[in-house]
């Protein structure tokens, strides 16, 4: 049987409140499901919560409201927060990416995380409402 999480996007007011938001969702309150982008595609493998055969849904409510929360204001304060403790070898690629969100251009946190979402899981799993 299909196991649904719902993530009530309304309540993402930004990237640290997501991983609460969706630790809750899948674990119960105060529950872990990752607290870094790698770390939420490894939870999507299983095992952290979400059955291990991959038999799940992530239903993703106000996904527009997390779309606002998650865009290029917010993106480019991670990439501000990383930037220092980022490797030599990166740090150009990621001063590209920070001046790009500060211009409100290319990819946001929410589509990152959709697509890790949807890189992650069977397809038809992420549903959008």
């Amino acid at each position: 049987m299909t196991v649904t999480y719902v993530i009530d996007g309304s309540r993402v007011t930004g990237l640290d409140r997501f991983w609460d938001v969706v630790g809750e969702a899948v674990n119960g309150p105060g529950g872990y499901f990752g607290r870094g982008l790698d770390a939420f595609a490894d939870c999507l493998s299983g095992g952290f919560g979400t059955p291990e055969d991959g038999d799940f849904a992530i239903e993703w409510r106000h996904h527009t409201e997390s779309a606002r929360a998650l865009g290029h204001e917010e993106t480019a304060r991670r990439l501000e927060d990383l930037l220092p403790r980022v490797h030599p070898a990166n740090r150009e690629r990621v001063e590209r990416e920070l001046a790009r969100a500060r211009a409100g251009q290319g990819p946001t946190l929410f589509d990152d995380l959709v697509g890790i979402i949807t890189d992650r899981t069977a397809p038809g799993t992420l549903r959008l409402l």
